[in-house]
């Protein structure tokens, strides 16, 4: 153990054997593992990594898209995405390979019950994972369909921001720009054709499920809700949930 990487373990810290930096050039995606490694094991990631990642966050542009789109779904996957997608976002990689996650920060919600738009996404892919029921159950996880529209279902947001008379902001129509941002981006990554349908597809749906609770939708608005759903019922009926509980659970 000429590292001490006992000791790390034991701490459940992670470092480089030799410097982050020599670490880091050698292969650029290391630092996206680092991000993995604190959602799959629960790890810390030591100040010295932190650091030589923000610093040498550019690197990762030369690694192929493939290479990143993996260690993302690995991330995503994790029992806990949300550290690991708050390393990339802190560090500036996410601005290189999902730059949509980022700019979320800068969006505060219509309903003015979030801190931002990024809080309110990652509440919400926490709880599109706790919906996940096994592998026999209606919502088999983990979901990387389910998880993936939960992480981009706002994205749209940033582009349809408008100030409304009386200082209220809308989003009007985001669900249409964010599933034509989302396939763009999956696309990017180098997402297969049906990952790129099915999540696009849930990006777009999110919303409509809004309402039912009301008791405003009719039998044929039903159906027409199942139809356009099709096999993608059970997820999105996990992601339009999740994202009403968040905001019912967060009124003042």
């Amino acid at each position: 153990d000429l590292h001490g990487g006992l000791a790390d373990v034991s701490a459940r810290r992670l470092r480089t054997p030799g410097t982050p930096q020599d670490s880091f050039s050698d292969d650029p995606l290391r630092m996206m593992r680092a991000a993995r490694f604190t959602a799959q094991l629960g790890f810390r990631v030591m100040p010295e990594v932190e650091a030589a990642m923000r610093e040498m966050s550019e690197r990762i542009d030369i690694v192929s898209a493939e290479r990143v789109r993996t260690e993302l779904e690995k991330t995503l996957l994790a029992p806990s995405p949300r550290s690991g997608l708050e390393l990339l976002v802190n560090t500036g990689l996410a601005e290189r390979i999902l730059p949509e996650l980022p700019a979320l920060q800068l969006e505060i919600d219509e309903h003015h019950r979030h801190k931002d738009v990024y809080e309110h996404t990652l509440t919400v892919l926490e709880q599109a994972i706790a919906l996940e029921d096994g592998p026999d159950g209606p919502v088999p996880g983990p979901d990387l369909v389910l998880r993936l529209a939960a992480l981009l279902h706002d994205i749209g947001k940033p582009q349809t921001r408008r100030f409304e008379p009386g200082g209220g902001v809308s989003f009007h129509h985001h669900e249409l720009v964010g599933a034509k941002l989302t396939a763009r981006r999956l696309r990017a990554l180098r997402f297969d054709r049906d990952t790129v349908r099915q999540v696009s597809r849930l990006v777009e749906l999110h919303l409509r499920f809004h309402g039912y609770g009301d008791g405003e939708w009719t039998d044929s608005a039903v159906r027409r809700y199942v139809i356009d759903a099709g096999p993608l019922l059970d997820d999105l009926l996990g992601l339009a949930d999740r994202g009403q509980v968040v905001r019912e659970g967060e009124r003042p």
